[in-house]
């Protein structure tokens, strides 16, 4: 699937631009929105999943900035959409600092331009599956100080590294150049549990398989719970998106049925004893 955006770029869609759709953004081109359609004929739920991810990571950020946490690398960061990290984490502490990455350079261009007057949040174009292009990026390093406690933010991120090895080798290398005190921020997708249809779920491995470069990989409870591994989880653990630290103000798409929300996430400290 293609598209054409309005400067007649054809534009192919990217998982980045699927999700501002589903959020209600304005981010995206006709491929985008072609693919996210043809998902929603089976799978109807997709704003609701979108929005319940995005504020479990709103709540989740929030609780590490008003716990100290004053730098924050956002892996696979995606379209800016309302609430983004910086302006939550920048309303608890104006001096906090941002670093977006994402391997969509549209995604990166937009976030850039938001951030044009913030000299305390800056985006970059890398690939998860190479950390070691993130580690060492030149405006990753002179905004973020490695030798003080960072948020690392993998939301919504993984499930599209598909690879097992690549991925618990991408976050094991990012969680080591992270100093004790820093958090891993986690939410992904899974089937397990899930009273999703299985025909739902081929649909959208399908519909990611062939508009996208980044296919979708579901993994279990145990496969998710194993990023966490050697970490210190914040309570209540690795849960459904809308269990964890619910607020009054929080979409309630899925109150009444939490494992709707086919997403699993959790927050852990980096101990000393990893030092």
């Amino acid at each position: 699937m293609a598209g054409v955006s309005d400067d007649g770029e054809t534009k192919p869609a990217t998982a980045a631009r699927i999700y501002d759709y589903f959020l209600g953004g304005t981010h995206n081109f006709p491929a985008d929105r072609e693919a996210a359609q043809a998902m929603l004929q089976v799978l109807p739920l997709g704003p609701q999943l979108a929005r319940t991810n995005r504020a479990f990571l709103r709540r989740a950020v929030r609780y590490l900035a008003e716990s100290g946490v004053r730098q924050f690398l956002d892996v696979g960061s995606g379209i800016p959409t309302e609430g983004n990290m910086h302006e939550i984490v920048q309303q608890v502490e104006p001096e906090a600092r941002v670093v977006y990455v994402d391997i969509d350079p549209v995604a990166v261009t937009e976030s850039l331009e938001l951030l044009d007057s913030n000299p305390l949040a800056t985006a970059v174009n890398a690939d998860l599956r190479d950390p070691r292009s993130i580690l060492s990026h030149p405006q990753v390093t002179a905004l973020l100080d490695f030798d003080r406690p960072i948020g690392l933010v993998l939301g919504a991120v993984l499930h599209f590294v598909s690879d097992d090895e690549t991925a618990y080798d991408a976050v094991g290398q990012l969680r080591a150049a992270m100093v004790p005190g820093s958090y891993l921020l986690l939410s992904h997708a899974t089937a397990d549990e899930a009273p999703h249809e299985q025909d739902e779920i081929d649909v959208a491995h399908d519909i990611y398989r062939r508009s996208t470069a980044t296919p979708l990989g579901l993994r279990t409870r145990a496969q998710i719970e194993r990023f966490f591994t050697g970490l210190d989880l914040v309570e209540p653990g690795v849960v459904w998106l809308p269990l964890w630290r619910p607020t009054p103000d929080d979409p309630q798409y899925f109150a009444d049925d939490p494992t709707r929300s086919a997403g699993l996430g959790g927050l852990g400290r980096i101990p000393p004893h990893l030092e």
